[in-house]
């Protein structure tokens, strides 16, 4: 087995009460891929901070591998005084980092490089962050959380990217068909301490389910075992007085054992308080189009939406996912087209934008508006603190300010207050930002026993794929098209993935192939992108180096008598002259193909 790149052994840390964590091990070797899974405060960010060496436990030691090299994402990036985006990626490089790689990646990532960090949305500092992160192309790379306030293409595309990485990675997500897609391993942080198997998050929720049962048994064997030994000491007939004792201390120890376990944490109760059933019809939209100036939004879309429906909307950010979901609900009026809301609507929304929220109200103000102890739940009062248990709140964040909440806190206080409305319509922006995995599973559930409407923006795949029955997804020019079924059956239908050119691209797709088949010179010009022109500057010298290299060791292996006098000496140059071989002619064929390419968009 290889030598851990990074190595926590025994680490113990308490933020008051409960330890958080509680003799954790965790170890990475070279190439493997981690993915750490636990609820939301379990420790798993904490954890990861100190593998990335940030937070000090209050025991235990870390180990990294001299000379290897850590980059770690956190969930929010300080970008200090870093005037541009640019600037901040390329703070993160190290002395023998490639500058080039810096831009390519933020260009990959659409960003322009130019961006003040002062002014720029939540989705743009987490691809400026992934840049800097990735940029160093380090050993092992430690990601909390990297697709939060991604859009489907950026994730699909950083999927792609860390899978053609050889860099170990450990990896916090609540995206299911990331983890799945990524990970070779799962270690699972539980009540302090972490389990941990060698296989991938797709084997995870089936091995969590057997370990908690096993664990539910043994205890109920603790039970009964207690009860025995306390019948004994009730009514047993007295022997020995040292066996007594022993067994009356056999008996405490169980007690104690009893006392001291750490049951799992309870389940989230989720329900929507819903209202009378609305008209078969909800939303009909006939033709509807806006536009912001020049640049059109919804161009000509109609649909037909009934009861019961579940209407998953997904597309790059700034595509006007929010936009159209305004339009069909009646709060911003169409340009031209027209809508049509069903009979006997009652809506309730959910914002993606939490910082409405006043960040020095408690969560019982947030809860109540400030009004008493009780929440109104379908129309009927609710003690605060019995409706914060539903959603996993302990009665003592009864007081708790909100700036102080986790985002998952956070994204909990949202969905309690837009259930608590009776509705028969369901808009959600957003819903799984920051929800761990347990409580997606609640949403989805409680989705699924929702009898009424469902409209909801996510860019989860798994969650859309198990929720949604249509989607309706951008083309170019402010046209959007509905397709039946969840986001994977979207894909087989319009047979390719929501890449930004396709989707805000200068045509449509359609009328893209037809141009292209009618008039080749309208296409856009190719270019050669930040790789692919340094490695044209750089592979001569490469190749230059590979040669001396060769050179060298057959220098060596020309000694006639080398074989004899070191046999040891010999074998490391036969095999180090091959492999360089080998990097020399690939290196040679990647030059002629850049070299070929450079002449024909030249000629073009």
């Amino acid at each position: 087995m290889a030598p851990p790149l990074i190595q926590l052994k025994d680490i113990r840390l308490t933020f008051g009460g409960t330890p958080l964590l509680s003799g954790v091990e965790l170890s990475v070797s070279s190439g493997e891929r981690v993915c750490l899974i636990g609820r939301n405060g379990s420790g798993k960010s904490t954890l990861l901070k100190i593998a990335a060496g940030l937070v000090e436990p209050d025991s235990g030691s870390r180990f990294v591998q001299p000379g290897a090299t850590i980059r770690y994402l956190p969930q929010e990036p300080d970008f200090g005084d870093h005037k541009t985006t640019l600037a901040y990626v390329e703070a993160g490089l190290g002395p023998g980092d490639d500058h080039y790689q810096a831009r390519y990646l933020v260009e990959q990532l659409g960003l322009s490089g130019d961006e003040d960090p002062a002014h720029i949305s939540g989705g743009e500092a987490r691809r400026a962050a992934l840049a800097r992160v990735l940029a160093p192309s380090p050993d092992i790379l430690l990601l909390d959380e990297p697709t939060n306030h991604l859009d489907l293409p950026t994730i699909e595309w950083l999927e792609g990217e860390l899978e053609s990485r050889r860099c170990a990675l450990v990896l916090i997500s609540h995206d299911r068909r990331f983890l799945s897609n990524l990970s070779h391993s799962t270690a699972w942080l539980d009540r302090g301490q972490i389990r941990q198997i060698d296989r991938g998050f797709s084997a995870f929720e089936a091995w969590r389910d057997e370990v908690l049962a096993e664990e539910e048994r043994e205890q109920h064997k603790l039970d009964r075992k207690i009860v025995n030994e306390e019948h004994w000491l009730r009514y047993g007939v007295s022997g020995r007085r040292k066996r007594n004792v022993k067994r009356l201390g056999n008996l405490h120890a169980l007690r104690d054992q009893r006392r001291n376990y750490r049951g799992a944490t309870g389940s989230a109760n989720l329900a929507a308080a819903e209202a009378e059933k609305s008209g078969r019809l909800v939303i009909e939209a006939k033709n509807i189009s806006k536009a912001y100036g020049e640049r059109k939004i919804v161009e000509s879309f109609s649909t037909r939406i009934q009861r019961g429906d579940r209407i998953g909307i997904v597309g790059p950010n700034g595509a006007g996912k929010t936009t159209l979901v305004h339009l069909l609900i009646g709060n911003d009026p169409p340009d031209s087209g027209t809508i049509r809301l069903g009979a006997n609507l009652e809506m309730a929304t959910l914002d993606q934008h939490r910082e409405s929220l006043d960040p020095k109200s408690t969560l019982a103000e947030a809860l109540t508006g400030g009004r008493g102890d009780h929440v109104m739940v379908g129309g009927k009062p609710k003690h605060v603190v019995s409706y914060m248990k539903d959603f996993l709140f302990a009665q003592e964040q009864m007081r708790t300010p909100l700036e102080v909440l986790s985002g998952g806190e956070r994204g909990r206080l949202m969905l309690a207050r837009a259930l608590a409305k009776p509705s028969n319509l369901l808009v959600l922006d957003e819903p799984t930002n920051d929800l761990d995995l347990e409580m997606l599973d609640v949403l989805e559930e409680m989705l699924g026993d929702y009898e009424g409407t469902v409209i909801l923006i996510s860019h989860d795949r798994d969650f859309l794929d198990r929720v949604v029955t249509s989607v309706i997804v951008p083309e170019a020019n402010g046209r959007w098209i509905e397709y039946a079924g969840g986001y994977t059956d979207m894909l087989v239908q319009r047979g390719e993935d929501l890449s930004r050119e396709s989707v805000n691209g200068p045509a449509p797709i359609a009328e893209k192939k037809e141009t292209r088949a009618t008039a080749p010179s309208a296409a856009p010009k190719r270019r050669l992108n930040f790789n692919e022109k340094h490695a044209l500057e750089t592979l001569p010298k490469t190749i230059a180096k590979l040669q001396a290299e060769i050179a060298k060791q057959q220098k060596l292996l020309d000694d006639p008598d080398l074989y004899a006098k070191d046999r040891k000496k010999f074998d490391a140059a036969s095999s180090a002259i091959a492999k360089t071989q080998e990097e020399l002619a690939a290196a040679e064929d990647r030059w002629l193909e850049l070299e070929v390419l450079r002449e024909e968009i030249e000629q073009a």
